[in-house]
């Protein structure tokens, strides 16, 4: 939705107090947005850190009622630091661009004078303007003290997150529709954030918010609006289970877990709960759900179905609990490794998963070193004769196996790959054997911190497989009872069928597990073999049944662990990692 349309919304601040008896208001006493000049200003740094990173680039548009008045743009030669990969990646400016560009000492008095009598903005202010201070501090410039505005704590607070999925610049660029698209340069982020102030005052205009003053006044949803809230705990029970918030429109926003509700939301009422994007759910909800449970690993279960189910706006870190990366061949003449968001299932030529697409990527780079594999993108149709096809320029530096220009036909590059094959399959050993001989030549020719690259991108292999293996293997068993003990007393129950949850109950004394294992077969849930159940719920079982407290109670449990299977190859490079 374009940020010109009008809705109707609940700004999360609080107003300054509106006194127009008789008196002229602060909007007749301010300075209209219309009518202050802001410079907007955005830098690209050699990192993150202020106290060792260095400004690469400034730059700053000016502007008044809307309009451009003047730009201000210019690379910096920093003096101690350098570029790093990753940000020369990132922005495109490397070591070379900046080796002619000017020291900060000759741009930042043009720069102060450029910004003269205006109020700064910044997207993620505190770290532009903690840059532009230091700077001003160690070079002995005055710092102008300016009205600082801050457009990600204003859309915070006009944009609530429901309607963009995080405040990033990029994300509200594209939901304002700007002209300007930022692009990780300094002049395009600047500009693209000064269209956002605008569609930002537009909002603020809204709710009768028009001047610097007023904006000035506004604070958060704070502890004295979070207090008048407390209410929505009291009548969440002291138990364990799943708390939900929920807004006006029965909407859940948020879900979360705990062996005693009751102690755990009040704390979202408190002064402790400081983080922005619970202060913002809080600011939205009208009630609080919950769902009483006998566990808490019934809890947790429960929790990750429904956020699995739901996908509330704020549960940030676990809203797809299940969005995973594999590695997997392609299917083609001469296949090749590719990166996929989609559970292959009982795929043999498929690895995985792995928790970030980086960590996928280490893995795929790894695979492609010890493999004889294709790692260009050129595709060979299935019976195309490989004779007459380019070869690629990483064939031509050893880089790829080159089957595309001829080397291989399709039958021998099949056969080179039986064994990765084999590896999905869950039989590393030879996997195992390959990166030992690719880890001594690294160390070999000194290329250490490549090595311990390969090395944890072999050991997120290892692991991979062995939780695919722990995981067919719960999955297997018709029904598993197990208990663990708990802090406050007694113990709690579970009974988990083909990897779910089918179960739980809590007792107060040792000798009352029997008698709840015989309940618990009794009024368990029904599983078939093929539930179709979450990673994150089986993984969640795993976690518990290993934690070192759980006990197997009752159950004709036939859990073995394979001689050279994953978790057994697992332990042992563990063990012997240099050999």
């Amino acid at each position: 939705m374009s940020g010109s349309q009008r809705k109707q919304f609940t700004p999360a601040f609080e107003r300054p107090e509106d006194k127009r008896s008789g008196q002229l208001d602060l909007r007749s006493l301010g300075t209209r947005f219309t009518d202050a000049a802001f410079t907007v200003v955005d830098l690209e740094t050699t990192g993150t850190l202020g106290a060792r990173d260095e400004i690469t680039e400034i730059g700053a548009v000016r502007v008044r009622a809307r309009r451009v008045e003047e730009e201000f743009s210019t690379l910096v030669r920093p003096r101690r630091a350098v570029i790093s990969p990753f940000v020369q990646n990132l922005t495109g400016i490397s070591n070379s661009m900046v080796q002619n560009a000017p020291y900060l000492d000759a741009v930042l008095p043009e720069f102060l004078e450029f910004s003269r009598g205006s109020v700064f903005v910044a997207h993620n202010a505190p770290f532009d303007i903690g840059f532009l201070r230091r700077a001003c501090r160690e070079l002995d410039y005055p710092w102008p003290e300016p009205l600082v505005l801050d457009t990600v704590r204003l859309a915070r607070q006009v944009v609530p997150r429901p309607e963009v999925r995080n405040h990033k610049l990029g994300t509200l660029a594209g939901f304002f529709g700007t002209e300007v698209s930022p692009s990780h340069r300094a002049l395009d982020d600047a500009a693209a954030t000064a269209e956002i102030l605008y569609h930002l005052f537009d909002r603020y205009h809204a709710a009768g918010i028009d001047t610097l003053e007023e904006l000035k006044a506004l604070k958060p949803v704070g502890t004295g609006r979070r207090a008048e809230k407390r209410h929505l705990a009291h009548d969440v029970p002291a138990r364990p289970g799943v708390y939900m918030f929920v807004d006006a429109a029965d909407r859940v926003l948020y879900v979360g877990t705990s062996r005693n509700m009751h102690a755990r939301v009040q704390q979202y009422f408190t002064v402790s709960e400081t983080r922005g994007r619970m202060v913002e759910m809080i600011a939205a909800a009208v009630r609080v759900q919950t769902i009483v449970c006998d566990s808490i690993i019934e809890a947790q279960v429960r929790e990750v179905r429904l956020i699995g189910e739901l996908a509330p706006p704020y549960n940030r870190a676990s809203k797809h609990p299940d969005r995973l990366t594999w590695v997997r061949l392609t299917a083609e003449a001469y296949p090749r490794l590719s990166l996929t968001r989609r559970d292959p299932g009982p795929d043999v030529t498929a690895l995985g998963p792995f928790r970030s697409n980086r960590g996928a990527a280490g893995v795929k780079h790894l695979l492609e070193r010890i493999y004889p594999l294709k790692t260009c993108t050129t595709r060979v149709p299935r019976g195309a004769e490989p004779l007459g096809f380019r070869g690629c320029p990483a064939g031509e530096i050893g880089g790829c196996a080159g089957p595309c220009a001829g080397d291989f036909d399709v039958a021998d590059y099949t056969a080179g790959l039986a064994d990765l094959i084999e590896l999905g399959r869950g039989r590393p050993a030879d996997f195992v054997g390959r990166l030992r001989v690719r880890l001594a030549e690294l160390a070999g020719d000194q290329r250490y911190e490549a090595a311990a690259t390969a090395r944890d991108a072999g050991l997120r292999v290892l692991r991979s497989a062995a939780g695919n293996e722990s995981r067919a293997q719960l999955e297997g068993l018709p029904e598993v009872l197990a208990a663990q003990p708990v802090a406050a007393g007694g113990f709690d129950v579970a009974i988990l069928r083909y990897g779910r949850l089918a179960g739980s109950a809590h007792v107060d004394r040792l000798e009352q597990l029997e008698q709840a294992g015989r309940v618990l077969r009794l009024t368990g849930e029904y599983v078939s073999e093929q539930p179709g159940t979450l990673r994150a719920e089986t993984g969640l079982l795993l976690d518990w049944l290993g934690n070192g407290e759980t006990r197997f109670i009752m159950g004709d449990l036939s859990w073995t662990c394979p001689l050279q299977g994953a978790q057994a190859q697992a332990a042992a490079f563990t063990a012997r990692p240099g050999q």
